[in-house]
């Protein structure tokens, strides 16, 4: 129903004898707001949530203009999606077909599910995997007449300083749907990336300047902080915004985290930042300051950049994926920033640190392998620009024998 050749829109229908059970409803967002393919409301017997972002949650609530639907996802995942879809309602305006009555009325109807729990609906059994993402996210596996689907949304095998790897110690998977967003992107090695950012970082505060880190709210700006403590940086250190809110929320399910105690001492480290006056007098003064949006379109990094951006000993620090179309795909393209209807050439210096939440080339191919030892019969190859995908399809194909094709939006599949 979308997020094929494409980063965006994920969902993905999926019918049983007896319901029918949508995975994700997320939008696309770039130039404008795209939702999935149509699906009635009525026609849905549940949904399952994998995680918070808005390209996999953020169209749910137009589905419960007139009615409510059973959602299924982990009590994190519930949480945080409640912040961004409000922001995103917030930031949105009229441009969407919802308001907050229908977040709340999803939230209402949403049940918290534990990784690793199974639950049986109907005829078909949900379990919720770890999928190392961001905090709370989940793959999913259902099962229904001896057949098993793995849902892997966005997922990450890769250890970071905020939160545990996806598990892979699959049960036997006779179909999958898989993400690509990386399939021909080598990540850096974590340890060695963080060395160089935070070396980077210091190099600019000490010789005056700030260093502005637009990073997601969700999961990459508590990331960051951890990594720069963690690292021995010595300046102050800025959170700001919705990084500030959700940081809150982590504190209170330290539980989904890989190092509680890192997390509590690095976010106590980190100088939160939540009114104007205080954005006006840290813009100019060395530091690090960690902001949303993660691709600057919206959020205070937006007025953090147009100040920051003007001043040669300053930079600007990108550290998540750019969606095409965004301000932050320009910034790294083309060092030209978008800012208030306005392009301006950046003085600043513009680095690119790849602090993927996503499995690059190597780790997808280690899922591929996990799946070739479970005999899985096809693989759906989603979320990926087209190239992306068919490296995963060329690669499943070639060096692994499994079946494997990029599906079409709107088609039905018979498993």
């Amino acid at each position: 129903m979308g997020a094929a050749s494409e980063v965006g829109r994920s969902s993905v229908l999926v019918h049983t004898e007896r319901t029918k059970t949508l995975l994700d409803f997320g939008v696309m967002l770039d130039h404008d707001i795209r939702f999935p393919s149509y699906v009635s409301p009525k026609d849905i017997g549940q949904i399952v949530l994998t995680h918070a972002h808005l390209d996999h949650s953020g169209a749910i609530p137009v589905l419960f203009i007139h009615k409510e639907i059973p959602v299924m996802t982990t009590k994190l995942t519930a949480e945080l999606t409640d912040v961004l879809i409000a922001d995103f309602i917030k930031v949105s305006g009229y441009y969407l077909p919802f308001e907050t009555l229908e977040l709340d009325r999803m939230l209402q109807s949403t049940t918290h599910c534990s990784l690793g729990r199974t639950v049986a609906l109907q005829d078909i059994e949900i379990t919720l995997l770890n999928a190392g993402h961001i905090p709370g996210s989940a793959q999913i596996y259902l099962k229904s007449g001896g057949t098993g689907l793995l849902y892997t949304g966005d997922i990450n095998t890769t250890q970071t300083r905020l939160i545990r790897p996806a598990d892979t110690n699959y049960p036997d998977v006779d179909y999958a749907i898989m993400e690509s967003t990386y399939a021909t992107v080598e990540h850096t090695d974590r340890k060695l990336l963080e060395k160089q950012f935070t070396e980077k970082a210091r190099e600019v505060v000490e010789g005056g300047g700030t260093v502005l880190v637009p990073a997601f709210g969700v999961g990459r700006s508590q990331e960051i902080v951890c990594v720069l403590y963690k690292n021995g940086f010595p300046h102050p250190i800025y959170i700001d915004g919705m990084a500030e809110r959700v940081g809150k929320i982590l504190y209170e399910n330290l539980d989904q985290l890989a190092d509680s105690e890192l997390y509590r001492k690095a976010m106590k480290n980190a100088h939160r930042i939540d009114n104007w006056k205080e954005r006006k007098k840290i813009v100019s003064k060395p530091g690090v300051i960690v902001s949303p949006a993660g691709m600057l379109k919206g959020g205070p990094a937006s007025f953090y950049s147009e100040k920051v951006s003007q001043v040669p000993r300053n930079a600007i620090f990108l550290v998540s994926f750019q969606i095409p179309g965004t301000p932050g795909r320009l910034l790294l393209e083309k060092n030209i920033l978008a800012v208030r209807g306005r392009l301006l050439k950046v003085s600043a210096q513009v680095e690119n640190y790849d602090f993927s939440s996503h499995c690059g080339k190597k780790e997808l191919h280690g899922v591929l392998k996990e799946l070739s030892r479970r005999s899985t019969r096809k693989i759906f190859v989603v979320h990926g620009e087209h190239d992306s995908s068919l490296a995963l399809v060329e690669a499943a194909k070639q060096e692994f024998g499994l079946d494997a094709e990029i599906p079409e939006v709107g088609r039905e599949y018979v498993l």
